[in-house]
């Protein structure tokens, strides 16, 4: 069954925050509490930033973000993509690919030119979707990748 990709509402913040513990904070430190309350905070962002969610019959499945700023201080950049997480079950059927799609038309449709990710791990993912190399990094002993991404604005808003 391919997802609903919608905006996140509160009632999806319990389950979205623990897709994220466990997929970028495990061992951190990061609260489930504080991964909530940012969260929440993109709930009253201005319309720019935002969260979207992928749903199977109402459930959320994965996630990712518009964000003004990510990781400090690696690069002085903006915006980014953040935070492209999808649960296990749910991997390899395109739910990702329509999350990173839907976060790269809202960026198109509030005037973004240039997309900024990082990965670790999913470079040839991202590669496969037009994202583009820029420059490979170090962070907590890591190499980390910097992507970007020129955007269409032909895209459709949503």
């Amino acid at each position: 069954m391919q997802p609903t990709i919608e905006s996140m509402r509160e009632h999806d913040i319990d389950v979205v925050a623990r897709l994220r513990i466990a997929a970028f904070f495990e061992g951190t430190g990061r609260t489930l509490e504080e991964d909530a309350a940012g969260l929440r905070n993109l709930l009253t962002s201005d319309g720019f930033e935002t969260a979207l969610v992928a749903r199977v019959n109402d459930v959320p499945v994965g996630t990712c973000l518009l964000v003004h700023h990510e990781l400090e201080p690696a690069h002085d950049v903006t915006p980014w993509l953040a935070g492209l997480v999808v649960d296990a079950a749910h991997q390899g059927k395109g739910t990702g690919t329509a999350l990173v799609k839907a976060i790269e038309a809202h960026a198109a449709s509030v005037g973004v030119e240039m997309l900024y990710l990082y990965t670790w791990q999913a470079r040839e993912f991202y590669a496969a979707l037009g994202w583009e190399t820029v420059e490979m990094c170090e962070q907590g002993g890591e190499t980390m990748m910097l992507m970007s991404r020129r955007l269409d604005h032909s895209f459709p808003t949503r």
